[in-house]
């Protein structure tokens, strides 16, 4: 297991970069790389697969809800999708070299690996692969995450120095109408965190008083959370979690 650094454990964590729609900054932008970075926050960031296997800063499995374009992210090259602009931003789909080269260890990274098998199963491999490409020699604060356990697994074995943790919540079958009943069930008790040597899990605020939580909690595994959208809502997580993952307000930062 290689320990989370404390770099995240201290400044709030921007959910999807710091983004802001009506100031220009989409969600996973450069913009919103660019204003955390300027306001001091930690960074969490998605990552898709392009068609020719690169790393994309973006969350959704299909362009339209973000962009004008159409269709799965993974029938675009990475090249296609760089000139597919961000709606109310000027700039295209970044990769996660891009990301991580403007950064340059100011600030924490999160990076989500986004779910490729389709059912959280074990077809891994080609997003964890670009996301160790992009990852080997970078020197600041950084960590991964993902739903899919095998997910993390995979990056155990590229990346074996780089922290990862498990992004989890209570697999309830309205959030998760696509898994079944067996695989929602078992994911919740959070089963694979030693087998993938996670040291931290990111949870969802809704669901921080449970006793999974709790039991890793007494084992002293740090506890992120998500999403944080209002400063009353930040101080209840706080009670539990050790640092937050937030959007849609200015979060306070620490001292």
């Amino acid at each position: 297991m290689t320990r989370l650094p404390d770099a995240f454990l201290g400044p709030p964590l921007a959910h999807r970069a710091y983004h802001d729609a009506g100031q220009g900054r989409p969600e996973n932008s450069r913009a919103a790389v660019r204003a955390a970075i300027a306001a001091g926050y930690g960074i969490e960031i998605d990552v898709q697969l392009s068609r020719d296997r690169i790393a994309m800063v973006f969350h959704d499995y299909d362009l339209s809800r973000l962009t004008d374009a159409t269709g799965p992210v993974a029938q675009r090259s990475a090249q296609e999708l760089g000139e597919i602009c961000l709606r109310h931003g000027g700039e295209g789909i970044p990769t996660l070299a891009d990301v991580l080269a403007r950064v340059d260890g100011q600030v924490p990274v999160l990076i989500e690996i986004k779910d490729q098998d389709g059912a959280m199963g074990a077809n891994t491999g080609a997003l964890e692969g670009s996301v160790a490409r992009a990852l080997a020699g970078y020197s600041g604060p950084v960590a991964v995450m993902s739903f899919n356990p095998h997910a993390v697994a995979e990056m155990a074995r590229l990346a074996p120095g780089v922290p990862r943790g498990l992004t989890t919540c209570a697999f309830s079958a309205e959030d998760w109408p696509l898994l079944n009943a067996t695989t929602r069930t078992l994911l919740a008790r959070i089963p694979d965190l030693d087998r993938v040597g996670a040291s931290f899990i990111s949870h969802d605020a809704r669901d921080l008083r449970s006793g999974v939580v709790a039991d890793l909690k007494a084992r002293n595994l740090p506890v992120l959370c998500w999403t944080i959208r209002s400063a009353e809502a930040e101080t209840q997580a706080r009670e539990i979690a050790d640092n937050v993952t937030f959007e849609g307000y200015p979060a306070p930062l620490p001292g």
